[in-house]
């Protein structure tokens, strides 16, 4: 579990307590600060939403949902991570120093940068670690309804960890 703790705040945690906007720094970037990538952990006991302010783990849903990590059904790795983006955080407000960041493929462009930010640092943690971790697609829709997700949330992408084959 402590693995798996600093593994969480490797990919997103909180590493100051201020910064742009008036929120906490993240250990990963992300436009505007905007902070709209969730970090959802499927594990064998089930799935589990990382909380980066509290860095705790919140559960989403029992069972075992790792197979939706592969659209072949794989369950190998112990932890899938599912990058989920929040398209609700995209802040609009006064101050903004983006004009375009309410346009739909200026956001798209932004939470793909910022989920590779994060898939680095898991995948920079993990080789630290002597763990394998691999950044690949999901079954989207599924995982969307079995999250629970609201209709402002999309399931983008899953990194898999686990140990190395040898």
């Amino acid at each position: 579990m402590q693995t798996l703790s600093n593994l969480l705040w490797a990919a997103g945690g909180v590493n100051r307590r201020r910064a742009a906007f008036d929120r906490s720094g993240r250990t990963a970037g992300s436009a505007s600060n905007s902070q709209e990538i969730d970090l959802y952990v499927a594990m064998p006991e089930g799935v589990f939403l990382y909380q980066a302010q509290t860095h705790q783990l919140a559960p989403v849903a029992a069972g075992d949902f790792r197979a939706l990590a592969s659209r072949h059904g794989s369950t190998a790795a112990p932890v899938h991570i599912f990058y989920v983006v929040d398209l609700s955080r995209f802040w609009q407000g006064a101050g903004q120093p983006d004009p375009h960041i309410g346009d739909p493929e200026v956001q798209k462009s932004y939470y793909y940068v910022d989920t590779g930010l994060m898939a680095q640092n898991v995948a920079l943690f993990a080789a630290s670690q002597g763990l394998a971790a691999w950044f690949h697609n999901c079954d989207r829709e599924t995982a969307g309804r079995a999250f629970k997700l609201r209709p402002n949330q999309r399931a983008l992408f899953v990194q898999s960890v686990g140990r190395k084959r040898r």
